[in-house]
């Protein structure tokens, strides 16, 4: 594996492909600007070597998998820029894979091409900012790719996500080991962003629009029904829960056991589980509101409302009025009364007198009647005028997320919230960000202003909120926001995005140092992003990973078709017990449902045992390094 970068991320996401992948990486990043230049040392090289250290010393004590222990070598070139020199000698024509994480565009695609050129069977994983130019390259890309290799478009897997409609998405193919994959740092941290600000975790995985996460359970007491959750993923260490005993080592041989059967589940007392949840919201619902359909209740006022009722009754009791006085039909009579309030009407000069008095009252009714209507048609103006204008937060809102900044990573986690039904409060300083066109769209409150002025969040109803999200570009900003929400609400879960993944884990020791019954969690951008591109560099079949104490479980979007494992085999006997196990099935390959389908999703997750996988079918499974390996046909190295 080959990885270009010159930020954080690019030391990540080798960290990750090393720590999870256990797979041979080449760190290309900018030479040092120490003076006089070193070779092959400075602060990339030093944060690399430091990373790739702590990694080699944590799997030689006996942290890396059971089935996959090989460290391999790292290394690390400095390069001003991805020429095809430089990638011609860290080996793209012979690696399975390269990520282009420049902060810059233009350099990303330029040596996409390059490289395209140079082996067009490499994998390729792009980070762009512009997400409609980001479609059209990974569909030139992928085209060059398969005429170079000689194959024909139709190989390619259509359901490859772009990395504009949010990453990686995962679906293998006969063509997925030279996709080309776009990603940004928007699409990749927006759902670990969303599943912390929830539940208080970032172990997730985005599996069509469903966000999935790991759940350690205790043991379960005498007479007590544990909840197994969508499945049980593996049964943890006996020692976990012994202070004294070595948590998950392989000398103890009571390690964590991955994708155990139902008898190991069944037979395993006083040990805790890993179980697979669906994220959700158990918040307040949001109002029904009919899409389109403007409430009469936000087009009137009630007080206009209230004086349109009481003219209406003051005609109903003039018509009876002049029904007593002339006995005359009581639709004559009323027709009679309307002639008189809008003074179209003849003199009553012959008439009786009751009904002179009638007609004059009616007259004044009728005058009263004019600056109601005036009223009633400036508020409807009004009222659509600023139908498209920001909302402001309801008064009586509770347990809602409070998102600070609506800038690229904001926008997209306002999205998803939004399409988890979870009420949202936004603040945003600067009234022209990208984001607040989408606000206006979803219809959600919106408080402009700067969240370091004093009453700010409260506007925002932060003494009522749920949680709060801290993510603009600044992290001086987030911080104080934090601290400042922390004052008013000691118990308030607050997620806050820092840059520095070494300021971030500082700052979430002190938090939690300071305010032990709260919930904090600060991220770094690189550190959410980078599992997302390293599964990107593993295959488009990979949808991400999960660390269970020591080891790690991946899942992975598999096509039945060419795997004798899984094909003509039920959902049971597919099933191999520490190596992988089908998950779900996803319909929308195939179009049918054989079972029930969860709104918005085209995965059937209570898949019948009986159920017999077939050629066209795509599947999404949990399974080990090695067992994923040997699924795949990958071939696995031996242990040095």
């Amino acid at each position: 594996m080959v990885v270009c970068g010159d930020d954080g991320l690019a030391h990540r996401l080798a960290t990750e492909l090393r720590g999870v992948y256990r797979e041979q990486v080449v760190l290309v990043v900018p030479p040092s600007r120490r003076t006089p230049p070193q070779p092959m040392a400075g602060r990339a090289r030093a944060a690399s070597a430091a990373l790739f250290g702590r990694m080699v010393t944590a799997v030689n004590r006996g942290t890396g998998d059971a089935d996959d222990t090989l460290v391999p070598d790292e290394r690390v070139m400095e390069a001003a820029e991805p020429t095809e020199a430089v990638l011609a000698d860290a080996g793209v024509d012979r690696a399975a894979a390269l990520a282009l994480v420049y902060d810059d565009d233009e350099t990303n695609i330029r040596a996409a091409l390059t490289a395209r050129r140079l082996n067009p069977r490499l994998r390729l994983v792009l980070r762009l900012y512009n997400r409609r130019l980001g479609q059209h390259i990974e569909e030139l890309l992928d085209q060059a790719a398969e005429l170079a290799a000689g194959t024909t478009a139709g190989h390619r897997d259509g359901h490859g996500g772009h990395g504009g409609h949010g990453g990686h998405g995962g679906h293998g193919g006969h063509g997925a080991d030279i996709a080309t994959t776009v990603l940004s740092d928007a699409d990749t941290t927006a759902p670990a962003l969303v599943a912390t600000a929830l539940v208080g975790t970032s172990k997730v995985v985005d599996a069509e629009g469903l966000l999935l996460r790991a759940v350690e359970r205790r043991p379960p007491r005498p007479g007590e029904v544990a909840d197994p959750g969508l499945c049980t993923l593996a049964l943890l260490s006996a020692t976990s829960n012994d202070p004294a005993g070595a948590e998950g080592s392989e000398d103890s041989g009571d390690g964590p056991r991955l994708l155990p059967d139902a008898e190991a589940v069944a037979a395993a007392t006083g040990r805790g589980a890993v179980v697979l949840e669906q994220v959700s919201y158990s918040g307040p619902p949001l109002p029904a509101r009919r899409a389109g359909v403007m409430p009469f209740a936000s087009l009137f006022s009630a007080r206009l409302r209230w004086s349109l009722a009481g003219l209406v009754a003051a005609v109903v009791a003039l018509a009876v009025a002049l029904i007593v006085v002339t006995d005359d039909h009581p639709l004559h009579a009323v027709y009679i009364t309307l002639l008189d309030l809008f003074a179209i009407n003849d003199p009553a000069v012959d008439a009786p007198l009751g009904q002179q008095v009638l007609q004059l009252l009616s007259g004044l009714v009728g005058l009263l009647l004019l600056p109601v209507l005036l009223a009633a048609v400036l508020e409807a103006l009004g009222t659509f005028r600023t139908a498209s204008a920001l909302r402001k937060p309801p008064r009586g809102l509770s347990g809602h997320v409070v998102l600070l900044g609506l800038g690229k990573i904001g926008t997209r986690v306002l999205t998803r919230l939004r399409e988890l039904h979870i009420p949202v409060v936004c603040v945003e300083a600067d009234p022209e960000a990208r984001g607040m066109a989408v606000a206006r769209r979803l219809r959600v409150p919106v408080v402009v202003g700067d969240v370091t002025q004093e009453g700010v969040l409260e506007s925002a109803k932060i003494h009522r909120a749920d949680a709060l999200l801290a993510l603009t570009s600044v992290d001086t900003t987030n911080l104080e926001a934090v601290l400042y929400a922390r004052s008013v609400r000691p118990d308030l879960r607050a997620v806050l995005r820092l840059y520095d993944d070494d300021f971030a884990k500082a700052v979430y020791r002190t938090l939690r140092t300071a305010h032990p019954a709260a919930l904090t969690r600060s991220r770094s951008v690189s550190h959410l992003a980078a599992p997302a591109f390293a599964g990107a560099m593993m295959g488009r079949q990979i949808l991400g990973a999960i660390p269970v104490e020591r080891r790690v479980l991946l899942f992975a979007a598999v096509v039945v078709d060419g795997h004798p494992q899984l094909e003509g085999r039920t959902a049971a006997e597919a099933f191999r017990p520490g190596a992988w196990r089908v998950l779900a099935l996803d319909t929308a390959a195939r179009g049918d449902t054989p079972g029930a389908e969860p709104p918005g999703s085209g995965l059937v997750w209570d898949l019948p045992d009986t159920y017999v996988l077939r050629a066209g079918d795509r599947v999404v499974l949990a399974a080990t390094r090695r067992g994923l390996a040997e699924l795949l046909g990958r071939r696995t190295r031996s242990p040095r």
